[in-house]
């Protein structure tokens, strides 16, 4: 594997950087109900549809528990492009979560 594992906690600052997307992964309605600050959604069985518009960034990964991103991580990592993985997922993140509102969803156009 090439790409980098960060902590859960850590992935609020990559997605501050400008040139990132940090992609929450899970289905969108868990999306909803609280995902990572900065985050965007891109549910995982929509990620191939998406993938030409990802391939200039950085891509910061994660999901529920951390298989689901390493999974997609390992996948595109294979195809070239620049990943970093949240191990352990949300259920790890120890942060204030976002929830709802006019930002929900945040997808990726």
């Amino acid at each position: 594997m090439a790409f980098e594992s960060i902590r859960p906690d850590d992935a609020v600052r990559y997605a501050e950087r400008q040139g990132c997307l940090l992609i929450d992964l899970r289905p969108q309605e868990d999306y909803c109900a609280g995902h990572i600050p900065g985050a965007i959604t891109i549910p995982y069985d929509e990620l191939d549809a998406h993938k030409k518009k990802l391939k200039p960034y950085l891509l910061v990964l994660y999901c529920d528990r951390g298989n689901t991103s390493l999974l997609a991580a390992r996948d595109l990592d294979k195809e070239g492009y620049r990943i970093v993985n949240v191990y352990g997922g949300i259920h790890m993140f120890r942060g204030r979560l976002e929830k709802g509102g006019a930002k929900c969803p945040q997808r990726f156009s």
